[in-house]
């Protein structure tokens, strides 16, 4: 019962929180409490075609680390058990929901073999179709690329510090966002 409580009051701030619609709430608000409140969608693990498996991860496919970053709530300092390891290019962008219209800032990550160029695929800067179902709202939206970089990076499962929830293949965590498991 005291577990239902929680999880009730957890979403009642979440909602509370995503009421907000002002310019300088968001100018204060950083880019992971913006992805908090979003909804992580489990495509069942499906690797984007092209996509190449790591030859030489750090963290090898079915052993555990510790997640360094906060993408969603509850994420950080979770242990995750590593799902894939792939080499690719990632991105943050930044793009509207095709849902609900909000504008998503400084989002991480996609990754290239998630991207449809409509006026230079890669390019810091650029306009390009995300071909993403990570989270609820992105597929077809379109996004601007804010970053780019070239990394390792892991697909993880993972229970949720914030309400034990359990995250199943969680697109995408970079190497530098995850330590060794103690």
């Amino acid at each position: 019962m005291k577990k239902i409580a929680i999880t009730g009051l957890c979403s009642l701030f979440l909602l509370a929180g995503c009421g907000d619609d002002s310019k300088e709430a968001a100018k204060d608000t950083n880019t992971e409490q913006e992805h908090a409140h979003m909804d992580h969608m489990d495509d069942g693990g499906v690797i984007p075609e092209g996509l190449a498996e790591a030859e030489n991860p750090k963290f090898e496919v079915g052993s555990k680390a510790i997640i360094e970053a906060d993408h969603m709530e509850g994420m950080n300092g979770a242990e995750a058990t590593i799902v894939g390891a792939f080499d690719t290019t990632v991105y943050a962008v930044t793009y509207e929901s095709t849902t609900d219209g909000k504008k998503v800032e400084n989002h991480k990550w996609v990754i290239h073999e998630e991207l449809e160029a409509t006026d230079g695929k890669g390019i810091v800067g650029s306009n390009v179709i995300l071909n993403a179902k990570h989270m609820e709202g992105m597929d077809g939206a379109e996004a601007i690329i804010e970053s780019s970089e070239d990394t390792t990076v892991y697909m993880i499962d993972y229970i949720s510090t914030t309400d034990d929830t359990e995250v199943k293949n969680h697109k995408w965590v970079t190497e530098d966002e995850l330590s060794e498991a103690k």
